[in-house]
C-alpha cells in the first residue's frame, strides 16, 4: 500500500489517515485491535494470510433499502445527475476508502463499477472507461482486483435467469456482459473471476426443463473460460454456491453440488468455490463446512465474508463478529495451506440504521479484527493443543493392518465380514466434543 489516495475531492475528511492497529488495549473505533498486518503468523503476515478484500456493491452502491421502503443512506458521490460521472466520483471515493482502510484488494461487478448502456457494445464501453480510471488508481494505491464479475440478476431481462434462461437471446445478452466483465478484469489484473448464479434456477417445474437450462449452464461457463484463456487471463474462475433466493430451487445449492456440477462437466481444472458464509446458513450448513467440502475436493478458491442472521431466513449479509466462526474457518483454512489466489472479501453491507460515513469503516475494522483474532486462535489451537493430535488418533485404525488394506481398495465385502467376525463386540472409543469445544473458548483468552 503506498499514499493515502484522495482524486478531486476528500469524500472522507474525518478519517486523515490510514486506520491503525493500536492494539487490544485502544478504545478507539478507528483503530485495530487485533489486525496487525505485519505480524507474523505460521510463517506469513497477517495481511498474506487474510488477503482482505472490500466489496464495490454494498460499500459504495448500497443505500440501506429493503423490502419495505427505500435508501436511508445519502452519500455524497451520489449527488450527481449524470449516471458516468457519478460512476467516477463513486470511483475515487472506493479508493479512498481502500487505502484509508488498508485493505489490499478489491472486488465488483460490471454494473457496480460503470452504468448499462443503450446497447452492449455502449456498456462494454462504459465498462472499460472505467476500467482505465480504476487501473491508475491501483497504480496510485496499490491496491489490486481480486475479482470480477457480471451482474447478470438485477436487470428484469434476468427474471427467469441469465445462463439458465428459456430464452436463448436473453443467454446471448448474458455472454455479451460476460465478455465485457473478463475483458475488465483482465485489464485490470484480476486474479480471479467470479459467477454468482443469482438466478440460475426455477420456481416451478410446470414450466421447467432443468435439462436443458442445467446443461446450457455448463455451456455458458465453458464458453467464457474459452474466451478468457483466449485472452490470456491465467487466474482462477470462481462459483459461488447459494441455496435459494431468489430462486426457489438453485443449481448451485451448495458446495457439494457444486463440486459434482464441475466434475460431471469436466470444468475442475479450471473453476474453484467462492464460499459465503452467509449462504452456508441458507443451505443449512455451517461455514466451515462449506469450506471443508471444498478443501476436500481441491476446489477451494476464495471466501465472501459475512454473516446471516439465525432468526432470519434471508440473505442479511451482515458483517463477521463472531469470533468463534472465524476461528473454525481460520482452521480449515490454515490446516488446508492458506489460500492460494483467492482472499476475503466482505460481501457484507452496513445495517439500515447505520447511516454515517464512519460506519462504514467502523463496519470493515470489526469484520478485519475478528478474522485476525480467528487466525490467532486457530495458529494456537493447530500447534499449541492436542486437537490435531486428537483428530488423528481417531482415526488411527485406517493407518495399519486390515484398515489400510481398506483405505488402499484392497478389501472385498466378504473380507469385512470375516474381519468383523473375528473381533468380537467393540469397545466404545469417545468423541470428546464437548472436550474439544472447550479448547476453543480457552484458546479464545489464552491465543
Amino acid at each position: 500500500m503506498t499514499d493515502i489516495f484522495i482524486g478531486n475531492q476528500t469524500y472522507f475528511p474525518e478519517i486523515t489517515r490510514k486506520i491503525p492497529f493500536e492494539g487490544i488495549e485502544s478504545d478507539s473505533p478507528l483503530a485495530f485491535k487485533f489486525y496487525d498486518e505485519d505480524k507474523v503468523i505460521a510463517g506469513k503476515t497477517m495481511k498474506e494470510h487474510l488477503r482482505f478484500s472490500a466489496c464495490y456493491w454494498h460499500t459504495f452502491c448500497g443505500k440501506g433499502s429493503d423490502p419495505f421502503g427505500p435508501g436511508t443512506q445519502n452519500y455524497p458521490w451520489d449527488a450527481v445527475n449524470d449516471p458516468m460521472t457519478a460512476a467516477k466520483h463513486k470511483l475515487d471515493a472506493a479508493f479512498e476508502f481502500f487505502s484509508k482502510l488498508g485493505v489490499p484488494y478489491y472486488c465488483f461487478h460490471d454494473r457496480d463499477l460503470a452504468p448499462e448502456g443503450t446497447s452492449p457494445i455502449d456498456s462494454e464501453n462504459r465498462l472499460m472507461e472505467l476500467a482505465d480510471m480504476a487501473r491508475e488508481r491501483q497504480n496510485a494505491t496499490g491496491v489490486r482486483l481480486l475479482w470480477g464479475t457480471a451482474n447478470l440478476f438485477s436487470h428484469p431481462r434476468y427474471m427467469n435467469g441469465a445462463a439458465t434462461n428459456p430464452d436463448f437471446n436473453v443467454l446471448a445478452h448474458a455472454g455479451s456482459q460476460v465478455k465485457s466483465a473478463l475483458d475488465a478484469t483482465i485489464a485490470l489484473d484480476g486474479e480471479n473471476y467470479v459467477f454468482w448464479g443469482g438466478r440460475e434456477g426455477y420456481t416451478s417445474l410446470l414450466n421447467t426443463r432443468t435439462d436443458i437450462e442445467i446443461e446450457n449452464m455448463a455451456r455458458f461457463l465453458q464458453a467464457a473460460r474459452d474466451y478468457g484463456r483466449a485472452c490470456g487471463f491465467t487466474g482462477t474462475f470462481l462459483i459461488e454456491p447459494k441455496p435459494m433466493e431468489p430462486m426457489k430451487h438453485q443449481y448451485d445449492f451448495d458446495a457439494q453440488t457444486v463440486i459434482g456440477f464441475l466434475r460431471h462437466h469436466g470444468l475442475e481444472n479450471d473453476f474453484k468455490l467462492n464460499i459465503e458464509a452467509n449462504h452456508a446458513t441458507l443451505a443449512s450448513h455451517t461455514f466451515s463446512h462449506e469450506l471443508q467440502m471444498s478443501v476436500d475436493a481441491g476446489l477451494l478458491g476464495s471466501i465472501d465474508a459475512n454473516r446471516g442472521d439465525p432468526q432470519n431466513g434471508w440473505d442479511t449479509d451482515q458483517f463477521p463478529t463472531d469470533i468463534y466462526d472465524t476461528t473454525q474457518a481460520m482452521m480449515v483454512l490454515l490446516s488446508a495451506g492458506g489460500f492460494q489466489s483467492g482472499g476475503l472479501n466482505f460481501d457484507a453491507k452496513l445495517r439500515r440504521e447505520s447511516t454515517d460515513l464512519e460506519d462504514m469503516f467502523v463496519a470493515h475494522i470489526g469484520g478485519m479484527d475478528a478474522f485476525a483474532r480467528g487466525l490467532e486462535v486457530a495458529d494456537y489451537l493447530l500447534n499449541k493443543t492436542d486437537l490435531k493430535v486428537r483428530k488423528t488418533l481417531r482415526y488411527s485404525s485406517f493407518s495399519h493392518g486390515k484398515g489400510a488394506d481398506f483405505q488402499m481398495g484392497k478389501l472385498s465385502l466378504r473380507q469385512l465380514f470375516s474381519h468383523a467376525e473375528s473381533m468380537g463386540e467393540l469397545k466404545q472409543t469417545s468423541g470428546k466434543q464437548e472436550y474439544l469445544e472447550n479448547l476453543i473458548n480457552q484458546a479464545l483468552v489464552r491465543a
